[in-house]
């Protein structure tokens, strides 16, 4: 009785992960289309907050995306999808370090 229920909260646990992941990576994509078309609409209208708006978008996106592959790590059964899970949090780390940088920079020039 005790192994049943201990593996069905395993298992629901489990599914709750996954649909939370599924989650995060659809509000990041969401976020990413938003930004782009209203990133796109600035360009055309020649807004000077164009770059700004877009890279904040992406950043806000990335932060979700980070979000999605720290809980994959629950679901991760060995070193190697642990190692790749851990390069792709450092490539996004760095991808919005440089996103923010880039805000920085631009604000100052405001």
């Amino acid at each position: 009785m005790e192994k049943g229920l201990l593996q069905l909260f395993e298992n629901f646990l489990e599914e709750l992960v996954r649909a939370s992941i599924m989650l995060l990576e659809l509000m990041g994509v969401i976020i990413i289309i938003a930004s782009g078309v209203r990133g796109f609409y600035n360009y055309i209208c020649r807004s000077p907050e164009t770059k700004r708006t877009l890279a904040k978008g992406l950043a806000v996106a990335l932060e979700f995306k980070m979000g999605s592959e720290i809980l994959r790590t629950v679901l991760a059964r060995d070193w190697e999808e642990i190692v790749t899970i851990a390069g792709i949090i450092a490539l996004r780390a760095a991808l919005a370090f440089l996103i923010h940088w880039e805000i920085r920079e631009e604000e100052k020039l405001q």
